[in-house]
């Protein structure tokens, strides 16, 4: 009689004094406890700057009736594990940059009329709302990646950021895909952070002893901050580990010399492979900043380099129009890539794309007249079978995106009511 090998759903691989979390593997989950241990939600998001060519975007048909727009053609494959939204807008507040709303307030939490300092409706975004939820059973609270090309940083922190824990903080990006992936696989600077915490605990504890009442309480704050990073660095050594057993390598080619889909489907496969081996369990993806005029190559689709957000304002012409559509299809095929490989790694009897909440979007609809209304938006895999696939889901017009965040957060286990201008939670299911 063979015997079936189980492993626990919490197993690491150990060596040199370190371990990395595993995927879910089919040892792990048996048919009898598939239900009782099943895989963890995710959440990721893929951002793409300036909008979309509209009338090559908007699908036909509703419900499970649609087809798939020229667009978005290269999903066909996933057609059964997408959602398509539409008539889903965002109040555009006026006085302020465009495109700088644009992306910052993308996942904005804010009321329109609640206006940061810098002008914006911006607040705690979608995406920490959610790392609220799981950020306790990861060692990274989020991951936020973009695919800038550019060496010379001319944009401003509102132009290359979707991600904002509130007003003022930003969950600052990152580019380099070997700094990423030392970030996430590399755990000597942990260990030394570690060692500095096992000091500053034990020089406090002395200092207690010293201090009136009301300094301590301020000591006792401090040290539980100073736990909480204990506690996630324990977190980190527990998931992390010897990286050849995993087979793993850094990036070796710089992240400039890169071609543009090698970029983007790099930084892909690094969010993947935090997912997958529970990292975190939220993550967010720039294919590009909100950038003004500095020409962007794009390998293998056109000849020259080109400048997106000129072109978004000339689609009067037909060939300019023509050409953005290809740009679109482009950022379609990389999303696909990113959801095709996701649907590749299995997680028992489903996969990562099954167990997550995959959304393609921008934060504006056209780049033509920075309109905020019907933004385009899709979502692959079904976060653990809580959004219903294969379907075009048309909200009434003036909808706002708010409902969709909302619904979001609460598969995610928040209990909020509303959130920003939300007038109830969209029905996914």
């Amino acid at each position: 009689m063979v015997r079936k090998l189980t492993i626990e759903r919490r197993a690491f691989l150990r060596g040199c004094g370190a371990s990395i979390g595993l995927p879910l593997l089919n040892a792990m989950v048996d048919n009898a406890s598939a239900t009782e241990n099943p895989a963890p939600r995710r959440a990721a998001f893929f951002y793409v700057p300036n909008g979309v060519v509209q009338e090559d975007w908007h699908v036909d048909g509703a419900g499970d009736k649609f087809e798939l727009s020229a667009t978005l053609k290269p999903l066909e494959n996933l057609k059964s594990e997408i959602s398509v939204y539409s008539n889903l807008d965002r109040i555009k507040v006026a006085g302020t940059d465009g495109h700088a709303q644009a992306s910052t307030c993308w996942l904005s939490s804010a009321h329109p009329t609640e206006l940061s300092p810098a002008g914006y409706p911006l607040k705690r975004t979608v995406d920490q709302l959610i790392a609220d939820q799981t950020a306790p059973y990861t060692p990274f609270r989020s991951l936020e990646l973009s695919c800038n090309p550019y060496t010379d940083n001319r944009e401003s922190v509102y132009f290359d950021n979707i991600s904002w824990y509130g007003h003022g903080h930003v969950a600052k990006s990152m580019r380099d895909p070997d700094k990423v992936f030392r970030r996430l696989f590399v755990v000597q600077e942990d260990r030394v952070s570690s060692s500095i915490l096992d000091l500053v605990l034990e020089d406090a504890k002395g200092l207690q002893l010293k201090l009136g009442a009301q300094d301590v309480r301020k000591l006792d704050e401090y040290m539980e901050s100073v736990r909480a990073v204990e506690k996630q660095i324990k977190r980190i050594e527990d998931r992390k580990g010897t990286i050849e057993q995993l087979r793993l390598e850094a990036p070796t080619v710089p992240w400039p010399e890169l071609e543009r889909h090698e970029y983007i489907r790099l930084m892909g496969d690094l969010m993947i492979l935090a997912l997958q081996t529970d990292l975190t369990r939220v993550a967010s993806l720039m294919v590009a900043p909100e950038r003004w005029s500095t020409p962007l190559t794009v390998h293998g689709v056109f000849q020259q380099p080109i400048v997106h957000h000129s072109w978004t304002h000339q689609q009067g012409n037909d060939h300019v129009r023509a050409e953005l559509g290809r740009l679109d299809r482009y950022h379609i095929e990389q999303f696909a890539y990113v959801a095709e490989k996701m649907r590749g790694i299995k997680e028992g009897g489903d996969s990562l794309l099954d167990n997550t909440m995959f959304l393609f979007g921008s934060g504006l609809s056209s780049g033509q007249e920075h309109v905020y209304t019907n933004l385009p938006l899709v979502i692959a895999g079904s976060a653990g079978g809580s959004i219903r696939t294969n379907r075009h889901v048309q909200s009434e017009q003036g909808t706002p995106v708010a409902n969709l965040w909302l619904a979001l957060t609460r598969i995610m286990g928040s209990q909020a009511d509303s959130l920003g201008d939300s007038t109830s939670a969209l029905s996914l299911s």
